[in-house]
């Protein structure tokens, strides 16, 4: 380890400086370990400067970190929320001074450094939290948190960014340290995949309306290939005589001729068997039989049409906050979600669910985990719709998630619907005091 002209003024800002006064350690740089594995983390050496507080007086120092990435989910899909952790295990510097240093007193923070199929970074924290550090000795491992979103399918790396140590010992000072040589090696890859998401399978028609007894080309894409398809008029949430069945080709398309005579049909669905699912099915795709029976004498034919809407979601708010807790004691801290409205316009037979998760709640003393948040749901369905929806059960959320509302499959189906839970999350009795913050997301399907 270098060593310090040993003069009062240098012992002096030393003592001022606690650990902010940074030295390097070891001897020269290691070799780059090899390319961290699908899945397996890495430990990994990477050449770093770091610059001191100008108050100390002491000359950027050159060293090696050794470091190491873990995450929560080396397998996420997209939209998932990845925990990370950076951990050092062996800083580039140590106490310059003879002066042996109080615990609690660094407070971490730093960056990862994300590659391939989703380029960016990671802002990371670790807790106000070390050993005593002896004279001369070096400094101890830390780790710090963060999580980032996984936006896109694919290989994803992960390496150690710049990290910066904040003292407080007598002032409060900040030694950044940066990767000499960005990036540094991987020390993680996790691998995403595509979240799987509503039934994509579609219908087309060939012409969107006719006489009762012409034929009507229907072709769909991404059903099951090879699969038995059923094609089936339909009048609102009914099928009507007029059916037909093909088989979906190797890639999952088909083409299909219809015979449209039943008058009632306003739509034409498509799916895999020989009953409806809303998990394979399609449609439906609207359908007018242009009636051409003679109108009487003297009269009028009036004809509407009722158009099919979308199924949406909006809530009153974004930001709950939640009651306090004492440090010692802990306990729960409860609050409000603030209301999800849910609009069926639909006018077919699905129903839908809303379900939320939740990330672990992070704050200057680490994290509280999302196992600890508990819901209690609520449902209220507003008069005269269709369907009635059913609140969740009481419980956990937690990273997996669980039900908030449902309404079930029926021969009709849709409405208005109001729902919303009161929320718990159980703080360990010696959480460090300070804010912590999770995200609940609620989705819609």
């Amino acid at each position: 380890m270098a060593s310090l002209p040993s003069t009062p003024r240098r012992r002096r800002w030393a003592a001022l400086l606690g650990v902010s006064a940074l030295v390097a350690t070891g001897g020269g740089f290691l070799a780059p370990s090899a390319a961290a594995q699908v899945n397996a983390a890495q430990a990994v050496d990477f050449p770093t400067h770091c610059v001191p507080p100008p108050i100390s007086g002491i000359p950027p120092i050159d060293g090696t970190t050794s470091a190491e990435i873990t995450v929560d989910n080396t397998t996420p899909k997209v939209g998932d929320t990845v925990t990370v952790t950076y951990t050092v295990t062996k800083p580039a510097a140590g106490n310059p001074v003879d002066l042996a240093l109080p615990a609690d007193i660094m407070t971490p923070t730093g960056k990862v450094t994300l590659g391939g199929a989703q380029p960016g970074s990671v802002t990371v924290a670790g807790p106000r939290k070390n050993p005593p550090v002896p004279g001369k000795a070096p400094f101890p491992a830390f780790s710090m948190t963060g999580t980032f979103t996984v936006t896109a399918p694919g290989s994803i790396t992960l390496s150690p960014g710049d990290y910066n140590i904040h003292t407080s010992y007598i002032m409060e000072l900040d030694t950044p340290c940066t990767v000499t040589n960005p990036p540094a090696p991987v020390s993680q890859t996790i691998v995403a995949t595509e979240q799987p998401g509503a039934n994509e399978r579609s219908v087309r028609l060939g012409t969107a309306s006719g006489k009762p007894g012409d034929t009507v080309t229907v072709t769909g894409a991404k059903f099951t290939p090879l699969a038995d398809i059923t094609v089936a008029g339909r009048a609102g949430a009914a099928e009507t005589a007029d059916t037909t069945t093909v088989k979906a080709g190797a890639t999952g398309t088909f083409t299909a001729q219809l015979t449209v005579a039943d008058k009632a049909t306003t739509g034409v669905v498509a799916y895999e068997g020989t009953a409806w699912s809303d998990d394979k099915g399609a449609g439906p795709a609207a359908y007018t039989v242009v009636d051409d029976t003679p109108v009487p004498a003297n009269s009028q034919k009036l004809t509407t049409a009722v158009a099919a809407g979308t199924l949406s979601m909006t809530q009153a708010g974004d930001s709950v906050q939640l009651t306090s807790v004492d440090f010692g004691k802990g306990g729960a801290a409860t609050g409000d979600l603030h209301a999800a409205t849910v609009k069926d316009f639909r006018g077919g037979p699905a129903g839908w669910s809303l379900t939320g998760k939740v990330t672990d709640f992070t704050g200057p003393g680490g994290r509280i985990d999302a196992g600890r948040l508990s819901w209690t749901p609520a449902c209220a369905t507003k008069a005269g719709s269709p369907s009635t929806c059913a609140a969740g059960s009481a419980g956990a959320v937690g990273t997996a998630g669980a039900t908030l509302a449902s309404t079930p499959n029926g021969a009709v189906t849709g409405g208005e619907f109001t729902a919303g839970a009161k929320v718990s999350l159980d703080v360990p009795a010696f959480t460090a005091p300070g804010a912590y913050s999770g995200v609940l997301t609620l989705t819609l399907t």
